[in-house]
């Protein structure tokens, strides 16, 4: 039998068996936290950490009110209240769209 389609066997083999049951990875550039409609995961997060993350789930920063901020998706219409201290996000609240 031909060397190469032994090692391509167990290759293919080998791959297969590592990924049953895997979770797949996020999406690059998307955050393993948080979805387009529900930013209620960030709660507790680095709040300079987690921004980019928030804006790659398609937010964008509509207004602040001191240290709260209001973060909407015009793709999904979410619209989500957070209030940062002490560095964190110490409250995420999804809220309806017309509150942003």
């Amino acid at each position: 039998m031909n060397f190469r389609l032994i090692a391509a066997v167990s290759l293919v083999l080998g791959t297969a068996a590592c990924d049953e049951g895997s979770t797949p990875a996020p999406t690059t550039g998307q955050p393993a936290v948080g979805s387009a409609t529900d930013l209620s995961a960030f709660e507790g997060a680095r709040a300079g950490q987690a921004e980019m993350g928030i804006q790659n789930l398609g937010y964008e920063l509509i207004r602040s009110e001191g240290l709260t901020s209001f973060w909407f998706n015009r793709d999904t219409g979410a619209c989500a209240r957070i209030t940062t201290a002490d560095g964190r996000y110490s409250d995420v609240t999804m809220l309806p769209a017309e509150d942003c």
